[in-house]
């Protein structure tokens, strides 16, 4: 036998009796397999959580935004900057000019809010208010004498859940001369007590002037 077929011999020898075609895993069911290997809480435990991928998203759309808009404007990303500072400075203007939001007015609410006081007694409080600097105050308690001593003299008919812009509103039928101070009063009275806005100084000043001006004042005659 020659060299050729003792090599043929011994590679017949190597094999496996029974030797058996490959196993071999279909191209779907491999997939499958794989996304369940990979699906592993062990192949995931350095992944970014939620939180961070969602911040990851933010500020990616942010700054295409931010590129896209520095494209489209007029000198570029300086010009973008301006645009930006003058919209902060208009909101800061907005919020000196507003006053802290505190509260929102769905609706004006009763002048009174207590018990049956004398046009004497508020005016007595807003004084105290005021001395002690504390204006808010004095400007509702001197609103509330106001239309107290209004009531006193009966040219408003006491009655509880009046507000204040329905008190000036039926007290201008009595006093047609001061129908303008009573509604910026009612007004200013509306802005410090539900619309959050800061009273001051002058703005007591004038609803003091104001009651003061109209226990002087002569009613004029309604039918």
């Amino acid at each position: 036998m020659g060299t050729g077929g003792l090599i043929v011999t011994g590679a017949a020898a190597l094999l496996p009796r029974d030797a058996t075609p490959p196993v071999t895993t279909p191209r779907e069911a491999a997939r499958e397999a794989a996304e369940r290997e990979l699906s592993k809480p062990a192949y995931h435990q350095d992944d970014p959580g939620l939180l961070q991928r969602a911040l990851d998203r933010l500020w990616e759309w942010l700054g295409d935004f931010f590129d896209r808009a520095a494209g489209a404007t007029p000198g570029g990303g300086l010009g973008l900057f301006a645009i930006a500072l003058l919209v902060v400075l208009a909101v800061g203007a907005l919020w000196w000019r507003l006053g802290t939001p505190r509260r929102t007015a769905t609706g004006a609410s009763a002048l009174f809010d207590d018990g049956p006081r004398s046009a004497a007694d508020h005016r007595a409080a807003a004084e105290a208010h005021a001395a002690a600097g504390r204006w808010t105050e004095a400007v509702q308690e001197r609103m509330r004498a106001l239309v107290r001593s209004l009531e006193e003299r009966t040219l408003l008919d006491p009655r509880p859940g009046r507000t204040a812009d329905e008190a000036a509103a039926e007290a201008a039928a009595s006093l047609p001369g001061h129908a303008a101070d009573l509604r910026a009063a009612a007004r200013a009275f509306d802005d410090v007590t539900y619309g959050g806005r800061a009273a001051d100084p002058d703005t007591y000043a004038r609803l003091r002037t104001l009651d003061t001006t109209l226990a002087r004042t002569k009613p004029t005659p309604t039918p």
